[in-house]
Parts: structure tokens; C-alpha cells; sequence
């Protein structure tokens, strides 16, 4: 090599170092910058201007966020959260910090958080002693509100906010599933990927918990392209195992609609998604499984038209099986209505009973129907409403109130969470006395008993078939006739009707669960 070679190599080198050096420099000098604006950002919040973190950080994080549903973030254990929930907040604080909790701004702003919670708590939706998680919390307004109202609360966001508020991501949310009563939020507009957000909440949320989310109208529609009025569908798609409670407008910082939402108790209702099996299915179970008539797969434009020829191609239990090895044999009938709507009409003339005398329970919460039973001396009455726990209901059947019912409908029962989703205004509805059916079942029958059940509840299947399943009192039921309660077309008006928040396909959903878990399950009307 010679000289002029050389100090062309050497020439390169150096340049290569000092395109290296000025990058470094570069880039040290922009992340200097960056912290130096983040710390601008948190000083300003700590004046007590409106909720900064919680409506900028994540804008000024928004080209690291793109990546950050793969990164990975601080990951808390519960007793981490216990210990800072169970802070006593009036002792151990730093001046600054008593200063600007006791500030005017910040009280009014806590104060507004505690009216919207605890009407949320007189609800029955939060409980002194739950487990709640705020999401995207900003400085913790809402945070120390529910603490003040004896709710164990903690917050997360991009940047921390000690004591109240750790450090995580809303995408990505540090803690482990199932370990949250009720998760808050009112920054789901902020979230790059809205569908990541809602199975966070659900991951870590547990069955039966609330996620209470608050929005504006005019947010719904320019972030989400959604109108009020389908709003339901909306979160039920975004959240994909649960339901949607209730929707009511709220006034808290500019954030008109309330949208509150239950995690099922046991997932399912997902088109393909397995459930494990409890119910032991012999051979020749199976072979009836396999006989039985086809599901409706497509949704039918008159319903009940197609379910009453449908039923025609039911094959009964007990006229391809002999049933006389069985112990006992029951009836039941919940949602009876009148004796003759299907118990005389229908159990009685027409299935099969193989000579055997069966014990006949009529479940119906409608008191105007008791007097009908009064003498009918081969059914036993049971004048409540069948449902997933021991506790009062709402109920709109009594005749004074059928005519103010709206959107509840004939027999509908409702527990008091879930009437906030129902404007009452000048309405009075009846309350009932509601029993757990699931643990009646098992404390009723038995295995080496036979068991036939007509199920027609307006909509509380949704409920009382996932705690059967839980129990296991599904296994209990030899064969089903569901009537599943969901948005269809109505015979007098061109349009659905609106008041069961259901969907063909979660029915269709519902009878393939059944099935596929050895349940004998026919679709009735």
C-alpha cells in the first residue's frame, strides 16, 4: 500500500469517528431536551393545572408509543399495591405535597370524582374494600378520591405521580390477570390501539369486576367514529368478554357519558372459543349430540316463524332413549308464565314421558300468574325469579307498570346496577325476590335423576348459564329448551328491537357451548 492509499484510509477512519461522536452528541443532546420538557410538563402539573399528565403525556410520548405495546415495563406484584393503596395520605407527606392536596383547585376536582363515585357505589357497582386500578391517572385526583370513600385505589400512567400514581402503560398495564374489582378510566381516547387497551382491563380485571369508563359524545365520534346510540355494540366489540351495565350522562371535566361494564363470570359467547368440559358424556350421549337436529346458523329475518318449524325436527330425549333406569324425574319450567303458556299447553300433551310420573316446578317471578297455580295441584309454585345469587331485583311485570316498562320488557328482571342504563323517570317498577338457581338445582336433584328444562327468562340466560356451568348444575339437565332473548326483527316495525344489548351470533354462540359441553340443548320460542 502506498502513501496516498494509506492516508486515504486514515482520512476515512477519522471520518467515521467524528460521524459517530456527532450522532452520540446528537442524540444526547435531544433526550436532554425531551427530559428537560417532561420535567417543564410535570412542574406545571404540580401547580394543579387540569389533569396534565393525563390529557398530554401520552401525546408527548406518542412517537415511543407506537412501540411500546412490545416493550417491556415495570411489572408490580399486588403487595406492592397493597402497600401503597393502604397509604395513611394525611401522614408521612412531604410540605409540597400536603400543600397541593389541600389546594382549592385540586380539592373541587376530587370532590367532583367522589359525587361520580359514590353514586357508583350506591349502585352496588363499588364497594368499600374493592381493589380498583385507574388507568392513565394523571396526578391521582380521582385516585385519592376513591381512597377517600374507602375504596383501595391505585394509579398508573406514562410518568409516575408518588404515591398515587406508578409508572405504566395503559397497552401494558403492570400487573398480573384477575387482580382488579373495578378499573377507571377516562383517557381511552389517548390510547394508540384502543382493542389493546380493552383486553388489558379485561386481563386484569376480575369476572364479575366493573370497567367504568368516561367519555364525551363529541370524542366518541371524532376518536372512535361512534354515535351514542350504538355505543353498546361499539364497547362490546372493544371489550370483547363483557357487558355492557349501563350508559348515563355524567358532568365531570367535559366528559358527558358514563359507560360501565361487567366481566363475565366464566368466558364464553366467543364464536370458537374453547371451553374446558365438566359434565362426563357417555357413548351414547354422544350418539344423541350427534343426532340432534342442526343449529340455525344463519340468523333467521323472522324468527318466530323459523325456530316453530324448527322445533318440528326435534328428535325428544326420552323417544330415542329408554329413561326408566333413572331415579326421579322433574320438569322444570323457569320462566313459566301461565300454566297453559307451556307446561299444560305443551310438557304435559306432547313430550313423551315413558309412563313415568314427573314432579313439575313452575319458576316465575310474575305474581299475577300465582293465582293460576293455586290450583293446580301437580305443579309446585315457586314465585321468584331465578337468578345467579340470593338478593332483590328489579322487576316490570306487574300490569300497572307493563305500559311504563320500555325498554325492560314483559317479565325482564334486572338487578339494581343494571337499571342505571334504564331512564325511570316517572316510572315505578316492582321489586322481587330473587333465588340462586344454580345451587336450588343441585340441592334438588341429582345425577340418577332425570331432568327436562324450559328456559324462557328475557335475557337473564346470559347469566344463570354461566353460573350452571360453574357449578357444574348444568350437568344436572338432561335436555334444554332455551328460548335466547337477542336484538331481532320484530314482527310490527321494520326495525330491531333494542332492548336485550344481544346479538344472533352470541346466541348461536351460547347453544354450540352448551353442546359441545354435552349438553342436550334445543332452540325454542
Amino acid at each position: 500500500m502506498d502513501h496516498k492509499q494509506a492516508s486515504a484510509c486514515t482520512y476515512r477512519r477519522n471520518a467515521a469517528r467524528r460521524f459517530v461522536l456527532r450522532s452520540l452528541l446528537f442524540g444526547f443532546t435531544c433526550a436532554f431536551l425531551h427530559f428537560l420538557y417532561v420535567l417543564h410538563e410535570g412542574s406545571s402539573c404540580a401547580q394543579g393545572s387540569s389533569g396534565c399528565f393525563s390529557r398530554h403525556t401520552y401525546h408527548g410520548f406518542s412517537h415511543l408509543s407506537v412501540f411500546r405495546p412490545l416493550m417491556k415495563g415495570p411489572v408490580y406484584k399486588i403487595q406492592a399495591f397493597h402497600e401503597a393503596a393502604n397509604l395513611h395520605l394525611r401522614s408521612g407527606l412531604t410540605s409540597s405535597l400536603k400543600k397541593l392536596w389541600t389546594s382549592r383547585e385540586w380539592r373541587m376536582k376530587v370532590a367532583s370524582f367522589s359525587l361520580l363515585f359514590t353514586e357508583l357505589m350506591e349502585a352496588g357497582i363499588l364497594r368499600a374494600g374493592d381493589k380498583g386500578l385507574c388507568v392513565a391517572a394523571g396526578t391521582g385526583h380521582e385516585v385519592l378520591a376513591l381512597q377517600e370513600i374507602g375504596v383501595n385505589s391505585l394509579g398508573i400512567d406514562i410518568v409516575s405521580s408518588p404515591p398515587l400514581v406508578v409508572q405504566g402503560d395503559m397497552h401494558k398495564i403492570p400487573f398480573s390477570e384477575n387482580a382488579f374489582d373495578f378499573e377507571f378510566s377516562n383517557s381511552l381516547d389517548l390510547a394508540l390501539f384502543s382493542e389493546t387497551v380493552g383486553l388489558e382491563i379485561e386481563r386484569t380485571l376480575k369476572p364479575g369486576g366493573y370497567a367504568i369508563i368516561h367519555l364525551s359524545e363529541e370524542r366518541l365520534s371524532k376518536i372512535f367514529g361512534v354515535s351514542i346510540t350504538n355505543t353498546v355494540d361499539y364497547f362490546s366489540k372493544l371489550f370483547k368478554n363483557s357487558d355492557v351495565v349501563h350508559i348515563k350522562k355524567v358532568n365531570g371535566f367535559n366528559l358527558d357519558h358514563e359507560i360501565v361494564l361487567k366481566k363475565r363470570l366464566y368466558p364464553k359467547f366467543l364464536g370458537n372459543l374453547l371451553v374446558t368440559e365438566k359434565c362426563l358424556v357417555s357413548a351414547e350421549r354422544k350418539m344423541v349430540l350427534n343426532g340432534a337436529e342442526p343449529l340455525i346458523f344463519e340468523e333467521p329475518s323472522k324468527p318466530w316463524i323459523a325456530l316453530k318449524e324448527n322445533a318440528k325436527k326435534i328428535k325428544y330425549l326420552s323417544s330415542v332413549t329408554d329413561i326408566s333406569d333413572n331415579h326421579h324425574f322433574f320438569y322444570v319450567d323457569v320462566g313459566a308464565r301461565s300454566y297453559r303458556s307451556s307446561i299444560g299447553s305443551w310438557f304435559i300433551k306432547k313430550y313423551p314421558k315413558q309412563n313415568q310420573h314427573f314432579t313439575i316446578y313452575a319458576i316465575e317471578a310474575d305474581s299475577s300468574f300465582a293465582s293460576d297455580y293455586a290450583q293446580r295441584k301437580n305443579v309446585q309454585f315457586l314465585p321468584y325469579a331465578a337468578w345467579i345469587r340470593n338478593e332483590s331485583l328489579i322487576f316490570g311485570a306487574s300490569p300497572e307498570n307493563r305500559a311504563a316498562e320500555g325498554d325492560i320488557g314483559m317479565g325482564r328482571i334486572q338487578s339494581s346496577s343494571s337499571m342505571w342504563r334504564i331512564n325511570t323517570e316517572g316510572k315505578v317498577f316492582k321489586k322481587v325476590q330473587g333465588f340462586d338457581f344454580a345451587d336450588w338445582l343441585i340441592s334438588t336433584v341429582t345425577t340418577d335423576d332425570y331432568v327436562v328444562m324450559k328456559m324462557d327468562v328475557e335475557g337473564a340466560e346470559f347469566d344463570l348459564i354461566p353460573k350452571m356451568m360453574e357449578t357444574g348444575a348444568i350437568c344436572l339437565v338432561d335436555e334444554l329448551f332455551l328460548e335466547c332473548h337477542y336484538n331481532r326483527w320484530q314482527r310490527s316495525s321494520p326495525l330491531r328491537t333494542t332492548k336485550y344489548g344481544r346479538t344472533y351470533e352470541q346466541c348461536l354462540s351460547l347453544f354450540e357451548t352448551l353442546r359441545r359441553n354435552g349438553v342436550l340443548v334445543h332452540q325454542w320460542w
